[in-house]
């Protein structure tokens, strides 16, 4: 049953456009698709959105960008927050159930450049990628709640393209081995990323942890693999032993990683 909203200070348009919002399941927008959500065409829709902004009934996200002022979905919002936005990298490990733990920054991926920001208390920080790399994405959610996210084969590719955004190596590490991979998809996104270091690193550790079904990758991996020396954990210290058939230092010991993993040496 719809709502009725009698109040001495909402207006007839006012009242209508939020009885419109209700009644299509809309909790975020812009001034730019809001009339086509709605289907109808409202003069001074500038005006009957701020009125409401200041009555409280909505809440503005940025120039150009509402919500109803009970909505707090950070994943929507923060894809809403740019063009070609996609929740990705240490966020979307933990969406995907591959990390306990709990980002306090909601890393989105797009292929546009916009600052970081802080929106209803939450951070969102945006990594910029080149078209090429802005790929393997599934959507989750119903409705005005749809939001694009990487799927698990390329969320786990992203963190080892830019760990830095993955929430830390031993995570990552925990994450792949935990992951059901598809080969086909991890060589299908390393194709994309072109990172060769990050290639023969998840080579080399599914050759170490004997991950199932990823023997095709582990061989297209090999094909990748160059001259240079690169460290397993390219944000460690220039240490450890050197793998001649993965050109890799492990400065992460084959030992330690599986503790991470809490395997048997």
């Amino acid at each position: 049953m719809a709502r009725t909203y009698h109040s001495i200070n909402l207006t007839e348009a006012q009242q209508e456009f939020i009885r419109l919002l209700d009644a299509d399941e809309v909790d975020i927008f812009s001034i730019a698709n809001i009339e086509k959500l709605l289907n109808k065409k409202f003069p001074l829709l500038n005006e009957i959105i701020e009125n409401l902004v200041e009555k409280e009934f909505l809440a503005r996200i940025e120039k150009g960008k509402y919500c109803r002022t009970n909505f707090k979905n950070e994943l929507v919002i923060g894809c809403n927050l740019v063009k070609e936005g996609c929740v990705a990298y240490w966020s979307a490990l933990n969406k995907h159930g591959l990390t306990e733990q709990f980002p306090n920054t909601v890393f989105i991926q797009t292929t546009k450049q916009k600052a970081s920001k802080t929106v209803f208390g939450v951070k969102y920080h945006f990594v910029r990628v080149p078209i090429s790399k802005h790929t393997g994405t599934i959507n989750q959610g119903f409705g005005n709640h749809r939001y694009p996210i990487t799927d698990i084969e390329k969320t786990i590719v992203d963190c080892f393209d830019l760990p830095e955004h993955s929430g830390g190596y031993a995570e990552l590490i925990r994450a792949f081995d935990q992951a059901q991979l598809s080969a086909e998809k991890m060589i299908k996104y390393c194709e994309a990323i072109h990172n060769i270091a990050a290639t023969k690193r998840m080579g080399f550790l599914a050759e170490l942890l004997n991950k199932k079904g990823l023997k095709t990758f582990v061989r297209f991996a090999q094909t990748q693999i160059n001259e240079a020396y690169n460290l397993f954990d390219a944000q460690g210290a220039d240490k450890g032993e050197f793998v001649n058939e993965w050109r890799l230092r492990l400065n992460i010991n084959r030992e330690e990683i599986l503790d991470i993993c809490n395997k048997v040496y």
